[in-house]
This record gives structure tokens, sequence and C-alpha cells, in this order.
């Protein structure tokens, strides 16, 4: 038993994490065949298994500095066959994982209902005189799953619900919601946000699916007097979040009381100068309705649950865990597989930590913490032979029946000398 490093296998590793983490995010930016979460994520660690486990193969296969050179000789056909079984087992894990970490604990409810709350008092006239805002909207309308419901309030003076919630299940209703809001024009009036989150709220009490949360969409380029301390209580008790676009907005008492409302309730404000940009806006605040994965910032009701951050934790442990006892098995070794199962539950506890409290909700910076993890899950596997000692100790059957075979052969080879040393040679 001795404690070692492989160079190679530690650069090996990490050009094999490097390689499967860009495959792994172009999966995941591009979701192919609109596959499930679930499933995105499991291939994602698959992915990363992969790649970090042909690394360390490929250098012991040229240096096999911690496995022996008798493993090469005799056992890395057998390495080569258990790989594709380790692969498989961590897209389990991780699928299996990420199910749990998207289940809702402790009355949390999956955001499916959506209403759109349009200012279309006269001041956007001139903030909005393309009526982008209309196009935006009737555009997030066909790109919502089928098992969302839309409801559509519009306000100046007066707030007025122009089309209640109504399933997406089919095309003749999302054509409908379309054809009411292509038909919305701009009015005269002022800009009252206390009656249009009022009618919101009014429209989603109107839901009779109990379990069905709910988020809104609040897009307003005014001021209008409201007290956020009083006039939010039952969307802060419901835990319905309302996210606000405020639009070419001179005067700061807009943006602070749009951003005073997505702080109260758990939202998020835009400030949008551009009109043009509100259909990039939208989709924005559509594609972050109830993301909760492994792989990225939570921004739903959940984003500052402690319960959720553990899970996230100890889901990295055992799949840094899994990854290290897998490469131990891959490599045909129990020592191995104790080293490296340590090493990765030590990896899978930074790999955690480094994704709670490294994501943002920021594409660019996000992609760069995931990276960050992936390396260093590979780089502390790769090192933690050095921490527990590691020897050679075959765990498959084939091993010990190989080895067995050829200790007597061995003992066969030395009997001889024994012999002649008996009779005095």
């Amino acid at each position: 038993m001795q404690r070692k490093i492989n160079l190679l296998l530690l650069c090996f590793s990490l050009l094999g994490g490097g390689v499967a983490y860009v495959l792994g995010e172009l999966l995941l930016g591009r979701r192919p065949y609109d596959l499930p979460s679930i499933i995105i994520v499991g291939l994602y660690f698959a992915i990363v298994a992969f790649g970090i486990l042909v690394g360390a193969l490929l250098a012991e296969m040229i240096s096999p500095r911690l496995n022996g050179l008798s493993w090469k000789q005799r056992y890395l056909g057998l390495s080569w066959k258990l790989l594709p079984l380790v692969v498989v087992m961590l897209f389990g894990l991780g699928t299996l994982m990420e199910f749990v970490y998207e289940l809702n604990f402790g009355g949390i409810k999956a955001v499916k209902n959506v209403v759109m709350v349009i200012d279309d008092s006269g001041s956007m006239q001139q903030s909005d005189p393309a009526n982008s805002r209309y196009t935006a909207a009737e555009a997030l309308v066909q790109q919502m799953d089928k098992d969302n419901q839309v409801a559509v309030v519009t306000f100046s003076q007066e707030a007025a619900v122009v089309q209640p919630l109504i399933s997406l299940e089919n095309t003749e209703s999302r054509t409908k919601v379309s054809e009411v809001i292509r038909n919305l024009q701009t009015t005269e009036g002022g800009t009252n946000i206390s009656g249009a989150l009022t009618e919101a709220m009014n429209v989603i009490s109107s839901d009779g699916e109990a379990g069905r949360g709910a988020m809104v969409i609040l897009l307003s380029d005014g001021f209008s007097e409201f007290n956020t301390a009083t006039e939010l209580n039952e969307y802060k008790s419901r835990g319905i979040a309302v996210n606000t676009i405020g639009l070419a907005l001179d005067d700061q008492s807009g943006p602070l009381l749009l951003q005073d409302i997505a702080t109260a309730t758990g939202g998020q404000y835009y400030d949008v100068t551009d009109a043009g940009r509100l259909g990039e806006v939208f989709q924005q605040i559509y594609d972050r309705l109830g993301d909760r994965t492994l792989l990225t910032e939570r921004s739903d009701a959940t984003a500052d649950s402690p319960y959720y951050a553990v899970v996230r934790i100890l889901a990295l442990i055992l799949i840094g865990t899994a990854l290290g006892i897998g490469l131990g098995v891959v490599f045909d070794n129990r020592h191995l597989a104790k080293s490296f199962g340590i090493g990765g539950w030590v990896a899978g506890l930074c790999a955690g930590l480094i994704l709670e409290f490294g994501l943002s909700g920021q594409s660019f910076s996000d992609a760069l913490i995931r990276l960050s993890a992936v390396l260093l899950l590979a780089a502390i596997l790769s090192l933690f032979t050095y921490v527990v000692p590691v020897g050679e100790g075959r765990l498959t059957r084939r091993g010990r029946r190989d080895a067995a075979a050829a200790a007597p052969a061995s003992g066969e080879f030395h009997s001889p000398r024994r012999n002649r040393n008996s009779k005095g040679f």
C-alpha cells in the first residue's frame, strides 16, 4: 500500500473533463428533441463521467503508475468493458438526483399560470409607438408549453381582463389568445398599477386547480400611488412572484416602484430602454419560470431555500462518490475504489458548494462556474491517491481467478531451486 500520484492521469482527467464539459454545455443549451430537464441533467453527468473515466484509462494505459503493469497486461480489456456500465450508472444516479431535486416540498407549487399585465396608457404612444409589447406578448404565448395557462390584463386609468385564464393545450387556444392580443390598442388615461395587480390576483384566484402556481409579468412605463407594504400581502402569502418590466422610464420613481414590487414578491425587475427588446425580456422571464435543476440557479420560490441548497450539495456528493467508486471498478481495484471513492466524496462536496453559491443566473458566468466544478471534480479525484494509499487488489471474480492461477505457476518456477538447495547445491 503506497501513496502515489500519476500526473499523466491528472492531466488526462482534466482534459477529458474539459471536453465532456463542452459537450454537456451544448446539450444543456440546445435541449435536443425537447428532452425534459431530468434526462438532460442525467446525460450531462454521464458525459462528464465518460470524459473523466476515458482520460484516466488512457493515462494508466500509457503509464500504469497506480494500478500496476500487471493490470495493463491482464485486465485492460476488462476495464474497457466495465466503462459503459459505470457511465450508465452515473446517468441513472444523475437522473434520480435531479428527480428528487425537482420535487416540490413545503407547499411549493409548480408555476403553470402566467398572467401578463400590460400598460396601455396614453404615455405608451411615446415609449412604445410600434406596439412592440403586444408583439412580444403574442410571441411568448406561442412559445409556452402545453400545460401552461395564460391570461392578459391591460390597464391605464382602469384595469380590465381582456383574456381570462385559458389552457394552451391546443392550437385553437393559442390562436384565440393571439387574436385578443393583436387587437389591443393604446388608450388614453393614467397608470393604475394598484388596480392592475388587483385584477391579476382576481384572475389567479378564479383558477379552480389549487395545485397550480402562478406568476405575473407586469409591464409599465409610468408611476402610480402604490403601497407595497399592504397591497402585496396576498401575493406574498401565496408565494406569487411579480416580475416587472420598466420601459423607457426617465422618472426614477417609476423604476423604484417596480423594483420594490418585484423584490417584495420574489420576482425580478428588468429595465428596458428600447421597446424592440421586449420580446427578448419576455422570453427570458419565461425561461426562468420554475427553473430548478442541479446545474442552474434556482429562480422560483425555492431560490433562497436552505433545504434545496442542502439537497443540491448532497446530490453532488453522491454523484462524486459514485464517480470515484466507478473509477475504481473500471480499474478492477478495490483499493483504488476506496481511494477514489473518498476523493469523490470530497470532490462532490466542493463541486456542490461551487454550484450552490456560484450560480447567478447569468449565462456566461454560470458556464464558468460549471466548468470550475467539473475540473475540480476531476482534479481532486486524480490526486486523492496520495491521501489514501493504494495497492493491487482485484474486485471482479475474473481478476481474482486470474491472479490465483498465476500464483502456482510462480511457485512451480521456484520449487526446483528449493529442491536443489536441500541437496546442497
